[in-house]
């Protein structure tokens, strides 16, 4: 068991402050509300904090992606139905994980001392990004709270969507690849070697392709480690370059400048640009604030130098769309469709269209090239699995040859 601080209101209306023993903070609730006492603060005694931050020192825990997009899809039904303090404390006792039920803790014990939702959520500003808090703010300030944590679980669980199938797009080449690497690596380090032996003895010139596939597979057989030691010294180096700003920004260009790879990067960015813009215009944020927030959580340079062109921009006085299509780097659908929704008066709804093509556009994309990629690699396998049954195959044709002549 553990000791927690308390500070509580009790029936005649006094503040009382003190300690309690038990196992979890939701014990010591449920002992405080047992005795008819309103809890305005409870949290970990000065030795359980010393614990915990001996063994979070290293990394303050913090709400993942995944766990922020279910808490917002609880926190804005929830909140439909019942006051914000109970939510967040429905929410809290609900999760399996401590880690979440200390951080939904902190913010409910934040709002039971007054303090705004947003401001609430700036005490874990690693769980609750920027623009996450800066929408919250607006539906506290318009009223519309409900609203607007509506729009925002909507918006996290499309770009959770967005994720999923980007990973996918990644990862199943990338085992496939995998696979036909080892299986060729296996074949040249522990197969050919035990193979081509037999043909040391002939004293006869073994073919050049089979010459060739002997001296890949004794390097590989001899040096694998120092291969990898090489290839583990080139990522360190490659990892260590891009924390360079200028090296960084010419390389995120060279993959813009990419035939295929370029455009797909251009319109998953422009893609969330313009869902986020348009739940934060739906949202009444204004959009320079808007702008500015989203700047900051692009990753390729080339384009958050343009989201930056464009916030400056809009701050001189000029159009969102004018603004993206003097950047230069963002698909023309997206200007366009920007361009009809500020005349119109309907950006929000403009931008929202334009989201869903680009994203169906991806969609189309990568089920087109996952598709084709997967024969590709068996070819490529297959091929050099030929080769090297080939570069055995021929000294045994030449030993034939020599033996029927």
């Amino acid at each position: 068991m553990a000791d927690f601080d308390y500070l509580v209101i009790d029936p005649a209306g006094k503040e009382r402050s003190g300690k309690i023993r038990a196992d979890t903070v939701e014990d010591a609730r449920a002992k405080l509300d047992a005795r008819r006492l309103f809890i305005v603060r409870i949290e970990p005694g000065a030795a359980e904090r010393a614990r915990r931050s001996a063994g979070l020192s290293l990394r303050r825990p913090r709400l993942s992606v995944k766990e922020l997009t279910l808490f917002t899809r609880q926190l804005s039904t929830l909140i439909e139905v019942s006051p914000l303090e109970e939510s967040l404390r429905t929410i809290g006792r609900q999760s399996e994980q401590p880690h979440v039920q200390a951080i939904v803790g902190k913010v409910h014990s934040a709002v039971l001392e007054g303090r705004r939702l947003a401001d609430a959520f700036g005490a874990e500003p690693k769980s609750f990004p920027a623009l996450y808090r800066a929408m919250v703010s607006a539906g506290e300030s318009s009223g519309s709270l409900p609203t607007i944590m509506e729009r925002l679980s909507g918006l996290m669980e499309r770009q959770a969507i967005m994720r999923s199938k980007i990973l996918t797009a990644i990862a199943y080449p990338s085992v496939l690849a995998s696979f036909a690497v080892c299986v060729v690596a296996a074949l040249m380090i522990f197969v050919v070697p035990k193979v081509v032996e037999q043909f040391d003895t002939v004293g006869q010139q073994l073919p050049l392709l089979t010459r060739l596939v002997m001296a890949v597979s004794a390097f590989l057989a001899g040096y694998w480690w120092l291969l990898l030691i090489l290839i583990g010294l080139a990522a360190l180096g490659f990892w260590q370059a891009l924390k360079v700003e200028a090296f960084r920004y010419r390389f995120d260009g060279m993959m813009l400048r990419l035939p295929l790879l370029g455009r797909l990067i251009r319109d998953l960015h422009a893609a969330r640009m313009a869902r986020t813009l348009s739940t934060m215009v739906a949202s009444r944020l204004p959009l320079m604030e808007g702008l500015s927030l989203t700047t900051q959580t692009v990753h390729n340079r080339v384009l958050r130098q343009a989201s930056e062109d464009i916030v400056e921009a809009i701050r001189g006085g000029g159009s969102l769309s004018a603004a993206l299509r003097r950047a230069g780097v963002f698909p023309p659908l997206l200007v366009y469709l920007a361009a009809s929704g500020e005349s119109a008066g309907r950006l929000d709804t403009m931008l929202e269209r334009a989201a869903d093509y680009l994203e169906r556009e991806f969609d189309s994309f990568t089920s087109a090239a996952l598709a084709m990629l997967e024969p590709v690699i068996i070819i490529a396998m297959g091929g050099i699995v030929a080769v090297i049954i080939l570069s055995i195959l021929l000294p045994i044709l030449q030993l034939q040859s020599l033996t029927g002549a």
